[in-house]
């Protein structure tokens, strides 16, 4: 089977974030569709994954209660199936950034199309801005971008704070994966006195998917928050794995590195693991695969 993988948002008004929430369970549910998708009174953000005909019975049904074919709904596809099972949740934010001044239903940056990407951020005076986490600016992103280096989506107000001036930086051009942190943090900006700020509509997965590899400027591949792990050029999935260990993406370079233990450990994390949750992730790692990978550390 090939997997269909929608991933959709809209910043839209939710009255009864809970009803929603239950209903749209029950009909995934029936549809035989996994992934994760959050609902807030903000609006609603997700990636699923099903048959393509399962997959567009619940963008029908989103689109009746949310028009979410008004927000964005991005297409790829996988051979395995991407997400172990389906959560549907209720959260504050549909991504979290707790500050109220940023609300994406008011102002929010201008988009800029895939096709007009290029010349704006080769432009000297664009500040190209990523904000991602680093674990995922790891993995790649445009070249002479700057790289917050932040843990968390929620750091990236400080990095605004400490690291951006209206004055200086007069146009921003920033991105993300999907488009939905572009939304909240460019309407950040513009509350904070920011004038021109401009965003990828789409993010990363519709440049990848639009601009041909001979025009691109991405440099390495997309990290998403599945098992493909991360996607390239024609958001084809990529040669990375997530550590069990840590979560961090993993290349092949580092998967051959000593400090690598599948289903245990990696170099970002090997030195950090305590003797009993080592034992712990190779006995879940020996029950998953049926390898015996028990023994003594050296």
């Amino acid at each position: 089977m090939t997997w269909t993988i929608a991933a959709l948002y809209r910043f839209v008004s939710i009255p009864d974030p809970t009803g929603l929430r239950d209903a749209l369970h029950e009909f995934c549910r029936s549809e035989h569709i996994c992934g994760t998708i959050l609902v807030a009174s903000e609006g609603i953000n997700g990636t699923i994954a099903g048959s393509r005909a399962g997959v567009e019975a619940v963008l029908d049904r989103l689109d009746r209660d949310v028009a979410i074919r008004r927000g964005e709904v991005k297409f790829s596809s996988a051979d395995e199936q991407p997400f172990a099972r389906l959560r549907v949740r209720v959260r504050p934010e549909i991504i979290t950034m707790r500050a109220p001044e940023a609300d994406p239903t008011r102002q929010v940056g201008t988009y800029v199309e895939p096709q007009d990407w290029n010349a704006l951020i080769a432009d000297p005076e664009t500040l190209v801005l990523d904000t991602r986490n680093l674990y995922e600016t790891r993995v790649g992103t445009f070249a002479n971008a700057i790289d917050p280096e932040i843990d968390s989506f929620t750091e990236f107000k400080a990095f605004a704070e400490r690291s951006l001036d209206p004055q200086r930086h007069r146009r921003i051009a920033m991105f993300c994966t999907g488009g939905i942190r572009c939304e909240k943090a460019s309407s950040y900006l513009l509350a904070h006195g920011f004038e021109d700020v401009r965003h990828l509509r789409g993010g990363i997965l519709k440049y990848l998917e639009v601009v041909p590899p001979t025009e691109s400027l991405w440099q390495g591949d997309c990290y998403v928050f599945d098992n493909r792990t991360a996607v390239g050029s024609a958001v084809r999935p990529a040669d990375w794995q997530s550590c069990f260990g840590c979560g961090s993406p993993l290349s092949p370079e580092e998967r051959n590195d000593a400090r690598f233990e599948e289903g245990v450990s990696c170099p970002h994390c090997a030195s950090d693991l305590s003797d009993e949750k080592r034992r712990r992730l190779r006995q879940r790692h020996a029950q998953i695969t049926g390898v015996d990978k028990f023994r003594q550390d050296d």
